[in-house]
């Protein structure tokens, strides 16, 4: 029999595809496009994804090499699969090889295939164990709103966008379930994806799926699973066999023949926007493969990101509105203002604060104290010298961790021994300056000694499965008084929490991010919604957000007093219009990085002038600058960033950049972002 030629996409950062012979064999099956295919590439042995197959090839028979094996055994990705990666390898400007390969489990990419066969065995008892009964388990009633949000996305029929807008405790999730529900019951095959911006969201969404849906398989896609557990969710769901399928970013690029229907929660979460390699919006390829496939894709969130809400009032997405909460004694809390200029704190807490949660305590009921910032203190410095404790190989100062006796650097991970006295004078009495979770949890534990005083942040939760057992300490009601970071703010439903207060969210104020109000103004609406969800307890307290701030006056707050979203968003929508930003144009961002700023600046600057920005109409090219924060791991970081009112403008200028960019000899390492989220 005559060889086949394989073109075959490889994990390489070289923007082309490579052909490999295939030789026929005895009881062997013809491969297929969309296989996985093993093949010698240099010195190593790699995955690579079948693309094309070709009975005649230009290259001479002694410089083409053949293939090793093909994986027969797993199905074939499909033709809608492949064509998602394209897009994503146009859009983004990257190798299709950097796409496809690294959205496979690692395990179907190594060398041996011995965990790719255990694991469709395991599969293949799971499936005996399911009997795929799509009738969910005993629902609760909707209220009107609910409703006929369910009624409208469920009768949909082809694509169509949905922003699924309702104040924080509205019920979203359960409008996901019962829609759901529906897009099962009509299709025996039919997949559902719902995408959380966070792991540790995860638990409590993916328990409540399961009470519901007790007769169909699950599978769950995040990067803190295990590679052997990844593998078997992800063939789950390759296969056809888990019906509903949950996950963080990652999971929008997982395989599903069957996909009827996309979720995305919290839409507005930069965590959805990869910050490393393929640095992709999961939310922006969501929209896009729902349109692929003709299915609906629904955006919820309390705080749209102002892009979604844009393309809402333009009519691209249509919104359903939840405008109350699905408990129905329980109403939204009330928000304070605890000016701090006037009312002095005391380790933090102002006398308001304190009275405040000494009231929750009296009644059986839990307090949070939301403080973004980890951590002991967030520097030590000595008042003789006026020493402080940068870390000496970023532009950051080492955060201060007393329980571990060590100041860490949060970039780097550098680490060391917090000094005795100051290393350039000797003073012994160091000061910390600010204050952390770490430090907060030891002024409470002084000042409500009784009280259980309990802290869930990135420290405390970094062994596997820490986070969910925290938070079940805290909905099985063993904790007084949380003290949490952004972790806390959203997705968890607390049905005793009654006191929410904000401790020092004024430095997102003044950031030079155009978009750090909007994310302030998300973070604290997301932290006030955890407050009262259950509704008030005959003699309990009204639910209550107390945010201490030295700028009483500062619009944001006047708005989130209001619980005011559409007029705080329609404000800086205008802003954002008059300035020239997004959403209003498109931005790509061109990083380097260097040992020396100078010469990550010099590759910047030549990079600036190597395609003709007169030769593309609408491209303006700013000038290289350092980045915020300029070294990291004592490598020097810069920018330049392109910009342009035209998306079609913008791509046809990168493509032709980054060839030029490509073919440049220069010892640095660069890439291009496009829609970057931080600048």
């Amino acid at each position: 029999m005559e060889p086949i030629y394989l073109t075959i996409a490889l994990d390489t950062p070289l923007d082309r595809l490579f052909d490999y012979r295939w030789l026929p064999a005895d009881g062997c099956p013809v491969p297929e496009i969309g296989q996985i295919a093993l093949v010698p590439f240099g010195r190593q042995e790699i995955a690579g994804l079948i693309v094309g197959l070709s009975h005649q090839t230009e290259i001479p028979a002694d410089k083409i090499k053949t293939v090793l094996a093909v994986r027969h055994q797993c199905p074939a990705l499909s033709p809608q699969w492949i064509d998602l990666c394209r897009f994503a390898a146009d859009y983004y400007q990257r190798p299709l090889g950097e796409v496809a390969i690294p959205a496979l489990p690692k395990n179907l990419r190594v060398p041996k295939a011995t965990s790719l066969d255990r694991n469709l065995k395991k599969l293949a008892k799971l499936q005996l164990a399911h009997e795929h009964d799509a009738t969910p388990n005993q629902e609760p009633t909707l209220n009107a709103e609910q409703q006929a949000a369910v009624e409208t996305i469920a009768s949909t029929t082809g694509f169509a966008s949905y922003l699924l807008y309702g104040v924080t405790g509205s019920g979203k999730t359960e409008v996901y379930l019962q829609t759901a529900a529906r897009v099962l019951a009509t299709n025996s095959q039919a997949q559902i994806l719902i995408l959380v911006p966070e792991i540790n969201l995860t638990p409590q969404l993916e328990g409540n799926i399961r009470q519901r849906f007790s007769g169909i398989q699950i599978a769950t896609l995040h990067s803190g699973m295990a590679e052997g557990e990844r593998l078997l969710h992800w063939l789950a769901a390759h296969t056809g066999q888990a019906r509903i399928i949950l996950g963080t970013r990652l999971a929008i690029l997982s395989s599903l023949p069957h996909l009827k229907m996309i979720v995305i929660d919290e839409e507005h979460d930069p965590s959805y926007k990869q910050q490393e390699g393929l640095r992709y919006s999961a939310r922006d390829l969501a929209v896009w493969r729902a349109h692929q496939l003709g299915i609906p894709v629904v955006l919820g969130s309390a705080t749209p990101s102002l892009e979604t809400w844009q393309h809402a009032k333009a009519g691209r997405y249509r919104k359903l509105e939840l405008r109350q909460r699905a408990v129905q004694s329980a109403v939204l809390p009330v928000v304070k203002i605890v000016n701090t200029e006037r009312e002095k704190p005391s380790e933090g807490l102002t006398q308001r604060l304190v009275t405040a949660i000494r009231l929750r305590l009296e009644k059986g009921e839990q307090s949070l104290l939301f403080l973004n910032r980890r951590g002991y203190a967030p520097v030590i410095h000595c008042d003789a010298c006026g020493w402080i404790s940068n870390c000496t190989r970023c532009t950051a100062h080492l955060v201060m961790h007393k329980l571990d006796k060590k100041l860490r650097c949060h970039h780097c991970s550098f680490e060391q021994r917090i000094p005795r006295a100051c290393p350039t004078c000797g003073n012994v009495d160091l000061q910390p300056l600010g204050r952390g979770t770490q430090r907060l949890e030891e002024g409470l534990k002084v000042l409500f000694p009784d009280a259980r005083v309990f802290r869930i942040d990135a420290d405390s939760t970094r062994l596997k499965g820490s986070a969910e057992a925290a938070f079940d300490t805290v909905h099985r009601g063993e904790v007084d008084i949380l003290i949490g970071t952004q972790m806390v703010a959203k997705g968890h439903d607390f049905k005793n929490l009654t006191l929410v207060a904000a401790l020092n969210p004024d430095s997102a104020l003044f950031s030079q991010d155009f978009r750090a109000s909007e994310r302030l103004f998300a973070q604290l609406m997301q932290v006030a919604g955890r407050a009262g969800r259950a509704g008030q307890r005959e003699g309990g307290n009204p639910s209550e957000v107390l945010i201490q701030t030295r700028y009483p006056d500062h619009p944001l707050y006047h708005a989130l007093m209001a619980h005011e979203y559409p007029r705080f968003a329609d404000d800086l929508l205008e802003e954002r219009q008059q300035a020239a930003m997004p959403p209003f144009i498109y931005q790509a961002l061109l990083r380097a990085e260097a040992r020396e700023l100078e010469t990550a600046i010099a590759f910047l600057q030549t990079a600036s002038q190597c395609e003709p920005v007169h030769a593309h109409a609408g491209i303006t090219m700013n000038d290289p600058i350092p980045m915020t924060m300029v070294r990291v791991h004592n490598v020097e970081r810069a920018q330049l960033l392109v910009e342009s009112n035209s998306r079609p403008a913008l791509q046809a200028f990168l493509k032709n950049w980054i060839a030029e960019l490509r073919s440049m000899k220069v010892r640095v390492k660069w890439g291009v972002e496009i829609d970057p989220v931080d600048i």
